[in-house]
């Protein structure tokens, strides 16, 4: 039977509803924490109304043995429920870990400007909420009214007293809850982009040093600082101003149990140990909420966080990891494929329909801003904002699992991005080792020679993001690592960007490796070399398919014309 739409809990809601086993016993050893808290006050009741009076010391030391007793049982029970909450954060995390990093990363193809750590920053957030101080006060403050009647017990005039800074105590965290959260989320917003600006700015460092841009750049990254400094004042301000007033009414509170519990000892309302003991139980009785207002704002970044980090993982579902398909041939169809981008009215490809079947090696070719990267991109399924069918085996793209997928289709993007680690590791896509695939993929691209002439061959690190490499290099490693183990699928944009011409044979011997063992290649090259092995040619421009058609059909359409021989003049005789 389905689940009503309005009973069905989020995918974060229903991790931490599995946690109620532990949130139950967290409540029980709460109980017998608060229940003990009442130890103090009954002892000093002992003390100063009975042992006072007697004179017995036996009984003073029966007293304190069985008090001593309840402390180390209250010291154990809050021991145990901080066990208890510490052992639900580790499990919280191991339940959630992964599955925040595969959404946080699939933000990140849909959003450029996404920040991935972003998600762990609030799953941590929420985490050290559910462990901290702020979930203690949640789970004490229900017993508040029970130390209340107590007070109301010793005598009615105490009981009302507290009772009326209890609620002035809750009237000031609702003020809290309703006027801090907007300032704190302004604040918030501010600091994240500025942060997201320094850290783009600072990936190009190089670029910006060599050019004398930094001063520029500085100077606006400072206005959205000083933005921030702002917003984060006035939240800081108005989360002081709440966290002050709540001193003033404990501090009051306290002188005012105190004076009110004299009058009624001298008017012989009350015994001098219970006016004793009604101070501390009152300032037991309020101890919770104060503890509520005073982390009044780590519960509002824990909910901020909370809301992301749900409506991340609503975004991004997680794919069937028992979702399996008979590899993929590598034949491609795309019917009607338009695809967008943020920011930008028109469309970059329209309406794109093509069909390439599997084993065709085809040649991409156009002006810059055509398109071409884009359709790399969408033909791979990692562009975000696509429409129409873009079918790998006659099915949807976005269909597979990516974690299936991966080891039959190959990519190397214009861009070459490669990752610290050795250069085995880069070759392998990071999985496990296997040392006659890396080498075959490494000759492929012709790459086996040069990689034994670094001191550790395949066990040579490459520094982060490949920085120890020539922009060549990285770009052949990208290919060897696009071709490890003979995937059915391979798109290369631009491959021999920055080959030198040993790279380009080597790039063109690949390629015609590529083609005999009847792969799918979709190749964006401006090279004849490369163009040359290719079996049809697709011209974009302007995101349209101009022309598709074989090899030499295409290539005869963009030759220009041979230039007419003249007609020589006949020589009339005179």
């Amino acid at each position: 039977m389905n689940t009503p739409m309005f009973f069905q809990r989020s995918e974060l809601r229903a991790a931490l509803w599995g946690f109620r086993r532990e949130f139950l016993v967290f409540g029980i050893f709460s109980m017998v924490t608060n229940v003990l808290m009442l130890a103090p006050t009954l002892y000093m009741l002992q003390v100063y109304d009975r042992v006072l009076h007697s004179m017995s010391e036996v009984t003073l030391l029966a007293l304190s043995l069985v008090t001593l007793f309840l402390f180390a049982t209250m010291a154990f029970s809050d021991w145990m429920r901080s066990r208890v909450l510490v052992a639900a954060g580790m499990r919280l995390d191991g339940l959630l870990g992964t599955r925040v990093f595969n959404a946080s990363f699939a933000s990140s193809l849909g959003e450029p400007t996404a920040n991935p750590a972003r998600a762990f920053n609030d799953l941590i957030e929420i985490r050290q909420f559910l462990t901290g101080m702020g979930i203690f006060a949640l789970f004490d403050a229900p017993w508040a009214p029970i130390y209340i009647a107590v007070a109301y017990m010793m005598h009615p005039f105490l009981g009302i007293m507290c009772l009326v800074f209890a609620m002035f105590q809750a009237a000031l965290a609702w003020f809290g809850h309703r006027y801090t959260i907007a300032p704190a989320e302004r604040a918030r917003k501010a600091a994240s982009e500025a942060q997201a600006y320094l850290h783009s700015k600072l990936r190009n460092a190089e670029v910006l040093e060599a050019m004398g841009m930094v001063p520029n750049l500085q100077h606006r990254w400072a206005v959205q600082h000083r933005d921030y400094l702002r917003k984060s004042s006035a939240a800081q301000t108005l989360t002081h101003r709440v966290t002050a007033w709540s001193k003033f009414l404990r501090y009051t509170q306290q002188s005012l149990a105190l004076g009110a519990g004299a009058v009624l000892v001298i008017d012989g309302q009350l015994s001098p140990g219970a006016m004793i003991a009604s101070n501390v139980l009152m300032a037991r009785a309020l101890a919770p909420i104060d503890m509520i207002v005073t982390t009044w704002r780590s519960f509002i970044s824990a909910r901020g966080a909370f809301a992301r980090l749900e409506q991340l993982l609503q975004d991004y579902p997680e794919q069937d990891a028992a979702l399996t398909r008979v590899p993929p041939s590598g034949s491609l169809s795309l019917s009607h494929v338009v695809a967008s981008a943020t920011g930008r009215e028109e469309p970059i490809l329209k309406g794109i329909e093509l069909e390439i079947p599997a084993g065709t090696v085809v040649a991409v070719l156009g002006p810059s801003g055509s398109g071409k990267s884009t359709l790399a991109r969408v033909i791979v399924g990692i562009w975000p904002q696509v429409s129409g069918e873009v079918l790998l085996d006659g099915l949807p793209i976005e269909g597979w699992n990516r974690f299936e997928l991966g080891p039959h289709l190959g990519y190397l993007p214009q861009d070459v991005e490669l990752f610290e680690g050795t250069i085995a590791e880069n070759i392998a896509r990071f999985d496990e080792l296997d040392p006659e695939k890396v080498i075959a993929a490494a000759r492929s691209a012709g790459l086996h020679e040069m990689i034994l002439r670094f001191p550790k061959g395949y066990d040579s690190p490459i520094g982060e993001a490949g920085n120890l490499l020539s922009g060549g290099q990285k770009q052949r490693i990208g290919l060897a690592r696009a071709i490890y183990g003979n995937p059915a699928l391979v798109v290369l944009d631009e491959p021999n960007a920055n080959l030198d011409d040993a790279g380009e044979v080597a790039l063109v011997k690949t390629l015609k490796e590529l083609k005999g063992m009847g792969r799918t290649v979709v190749l964006i090259t401006h090279r004849p070399s490369a163009v040359a092995v290719a079996d049809r040619i697709v011209l974009l421009r302007d995101g349209r398919i101009l022309t598709d058609g074989t090899r030499d059909e295409v290539l005869s359409m963009l030759r220009p014309p041979a230039p007419a021989v003249p007609t020589p003049l006949a020589v009339v005789p005179t």
